[in-house]
């Protein structure tokens, strides 16, 4: 896995910037498209809300990319989040491998 210090664009900035801004759409129509609350839509676009598979699903029945590029945007930020928390990262490294049974 690569590691980076600069933290991976979110969902929100891609949502915004490479989606809603070119097609001109607000998050009141994303959201009637959606079929979700204004409110949902809104928590996505400020990244403080992850995709879900069912998100993932409606955004590429929305705009006709794959549910992949969208879980995949949320996972690659997920982890950079993990790695560069202090204390999560403790307590990822107190895991330990299991041990072959003989």
């Amino acid at each position: 896995m690569l590691i980076t210090k600069r933290k991976p664009v979110g969902v929100g900035e891609i949502l915004m910037k490479e989606f809603m801004e070119p097609l001109g759409l607000t998050q009141t129509r994303l959201a009637q498209a959606m079929g979700l609350p204004r409110k949902h839509v809104n928590e996505l676009c400020r990244d403080r809300r992850a995709v879900t598979a069912d998100t993932a699903l409606m955004l590429s029945r929305v705009f006709g990319n794959s549910t992949d590029f969208w879980l995949n945007t949320q996972r690659r930020v997920e982890i950079w989040e993990a790695l560069n928390s202090p204390s999560r990262r403790e307590r990822i490294r107190r895991a330990k491998p299991l041990r072959r049974a003989a």
